[in-house]
């Protein structure tokens, strides 16, 4: 079975252990906006990474996370809390492969899931902190990331 099967066979049990890492997180924003929400958000990055895959077009991706860093950072998101919800579907993803996908095929599988997400991911991060450096947003402590930069 191919990496694009075995995730549309298994989106459901993925987006269910999503939710639940999502909630077990206990992020602020989301814990507002209700499992059905969080459902959807995940349901939407899910569709966004089976597509990446299937067209290898990273396009729509980085668009969309664009789009969620302008959105979350104008709701008062912490950074944090949108990459957590892009690093808990990596992880169930990942979690999928390595148990059910045969061991010659992790090392590919692995990358072009991390690919997809991390293009997400490193959008939205550059994305976010653009906006912040503009306006000097309390919430980005970028000296928090580095040790040996206090005082």
């Amino acid at each position: 079975m191919n990496l694009h099967s075995f995730l549309l066979k298994s989106r459901q049990d993925i987006l269910d252990a999503a939710v639940e890492s999502v909630q077990r997180a206990r992020l602020e924003h989301y814990e507002k906006a209700g499992s059905d929400q969080i459902h959807q958000r995940l349901d939407n990055l899910y569709s966004l990474t089976l597509n990446a895959l299937a067209e290898r077009n990273l396009a729509p991706m980085v668009a969309h996370a664009n789009a969620v860093a302008q959105e979350r950072f104008e709701g008062g998101f912490d950074l944090a809390e949108v990459q957590t919800a892009f690093n808990v579907l990596e992880e169930v993803i990942w979690l999928r492969i390595l148990k059910y996908l045969p061991s010659t095929e992790h090392a590919e599988a692995l990358g072009l899931v991390g690919t997809i997400l991390g293009a997400g991911k490193d959008a939205l991060a550059r994305k976010y902190v653009s906006l912040a450096t503009q306006t000097h947003a309390p919430s980005l402590n970028l000296r928090a990331l580095f040790s040996g930069t206090e005082g």
